[in-house]
């Protein structure tokens, strides 16, 4: 299934992902959040619950628990930013999808391929 959102669901998305990122960034202490980025945010049709997708360089689990401790903090931050009318719950998710990349292009580099002989070849002169 297709998660197609409407154009006010992607202009709240797309703010709460930057201010998200900026609070990540500029206000937020705790050092186990220190280099978190934001990937991506997904946001319900009623605007209640989004789903901010992260990663980091550290610990996933660390920082899934800092971002716990930090959750409150974010979403009154977030309130006084924006004007929704009610403020969204915010659902952090942890996305792997650039540590199964990485899996991926290290699979590749590791297969030796020969080369394929079945295709003629002229001589250069």
């Amino acid at each position: 299934m297709v998660n197609l959102m409407t154009i006010k669901q992607e202009r709240a998305a797309k703010l709460i992902q930057e201010i998200v990122s900026e609070l990540l960034m500029t206000e937020v202490t705790d050092p186990a959040l220190a280099g978190v980025t934001v990937i991506a945010v997904e946001i319900d049709r009623e605007l209640e619950y989004a789903d901010v997708y992260v990663h980091s360089m550290d610990d996933p689990e660390e920082v899934m628990q800092g971002l716990e401790r930090a959750n409150g903090f974010l979403r009154r931050a977030l309130a006084a930013r924006t004007r929704f009318r009610k403020t969204p719950t915010l659902h952090f998710h942890w996305d792997a999808s650039i540590d199964r990349g990485e899996r991926i292009d290290s699979l590749l580099a590791e297969l030796d391929i020969p080369p394929d002989d079945s295709t003629p070849t002229t001589p250069v002169e």
